[in-house]
């Protein structure tokens, strides 16, 4: 069965049957085609300033995040646990980006690298058809992941608004494990041959990266991840379908890490806030255990922020004077807990569950838990 990549979902399962490599190669060529026409659109300027990578967002995803919801996923792997949806999304993806690599680096050749560098001398409307043929690779590599990681967080369940300028900033840092400058290099040497690694080296101190210096910081990450498949003799095509079959795996991965993470914290806030009896308290005590090391932990700020939502969603409480805290006085959250009557299990549970939320106790918090367990059996 061959899907079109544009049904408006992308590349989907290409076929079930014994011809899945020619079908999917179909898909692919299908992609590239489409891409070839999205380039052509390009001026040099689009590639030098980085503004391709902004067009490309704007392509490559509005469309694809209409179409590719939970329950579209849902429908085509009904019953399919998320785990095992992710690890068949991410292998589909890297088969993909392997036949890609492939077709790209048989158009690649010296002039190519020669004329990545000529940008400035070409005419305002026209780029050059080397530069064209990087671009394609870059942007269907650039394309796949963003919707891979994407598909990721929807599967997950992990809320991403586009339109949000953070949202945005972090599909991207997640799609292309956007860490620091080594990344890139070290990144790619790890997983190709041995007797390549030297070559590679001198080749990303050369001049092809210095024309890229021009670049904003994601199109000159994304430019040096990819060039480095090009304009080296005798293993053009290998280590083109190895850098994007790794690169795309990595993507996947980290994807699968960070959002899988982010679901898990984020269904901690959901059953915290749905069995509680003292969400407003829970709150209090919540903040006063994340504090209690003078530090905030990604996780804790990201389970205070669903806390805080989930809370106001489900019992219409807004804690106006907890949101003015700057520095936490536990004497006023003790004062709270001692006007609380009752059983104040919910309140100890959760508390210990936050303190765990990045890891095992540690003693600030191991101190908290035990004074809070004290004061819960004198109530």
């Amino acid at each position: 069965m061959h899907v079109s990549p544009n049904d408006g979902v992308g590349i989907e399962h290409a076929v079930e049957t014994d011809d899945a490599s020619k079908a999917e190669q179909e898909v692919v060529e299908d992609e590239r085609a489409e891409l070839r026409q999205f380039i052509t659109g390009l001026s040099p300027d689009d590639i030098k300033s980085g503004g391709w990578f902004t067009k490309l967002i704007s392509k490559g995803l509005s469309s694809y995040t209409e179409k590719a919801t939970w329950e579209y996923f849902q429908n085509l792997y009904e019953g399919v646990p998320a785990d095992a949806i992710v690890d068949q999304r991410i292998k589909m993806a890297t088969r993909y980006a392997a036949l890609e690599g492939g077709l790209s680096a048989s158009a690649y050749s010296a002039v190519v690298v020669a004329t990545l560098g000529s940008l400035g001398g070409a005419s305002p409307a026209t780029v050059p058809a080397a530069v064209a043929t990087l671009m394609v690779d870059v942007a269907f590599i650039t394309q796949l992941q963003l919707r891979l990681a994407y598909d990721v967080a929807v599967l997950y369940r992990v809320p991403l608004d586009l339109s949000d300028p953070d949202d945005m900033w972090k599909l991207i840092r997640v799609a292309f494990t956007i860490k620091g400058g080594e990344v890139v290099r070290e990144g790619v040497v790890k997983v190709v041959p041995a007797f390549v690694r030297p070559v590679i080296k001198r080749f990303y101190s050369g001049p092809v990266l210095s024309a890229a210096k021009g670049l904003p910081f994601v199109g000159k990450f994304l430019l040096q991840r990819n060039v480095i498949k090009i304009g080296i003799p005798l293993v053009g095509i290998p280590l083109a379908v190895v850098v994007n079959r790794y690169t795309t795996l990595l993507a996947g991965r980290h994807a699968q890490a960070v959002f899988r993470n982010e679901a898990r914290v984020i269904e901690l806030a959901e059953n915290l806030s749905e069995r509680s009896r003292h969400p407003q308290l829970m709150l209090w005590v919540a903040w006063m255990v994340v504090m209690a090391d003078n530090k905030i932990s990604d996780d804790e700020a990201l389970l205070m922020r669903h806390l805080v939502r989930l809370v106001e969603e489900r019992h219409q409480i807004v804690d106006e004077a907890l949101a003015r805290i700057v520095d936490l006085d536990s004497d006023e959250v003790w004062r709270r807990l001692d006007a609380e009557g009752g059983d104040l299990s919910d309140v100890l549970d959760a508390a210990s569950k936050v303190a765990t939320v990045d890891g095992p106790f540690n003693t600030y918090e191991k101190a908290v838990i035990s004074e809070l367990r004290g004061r819960s059996a004198t109530v």
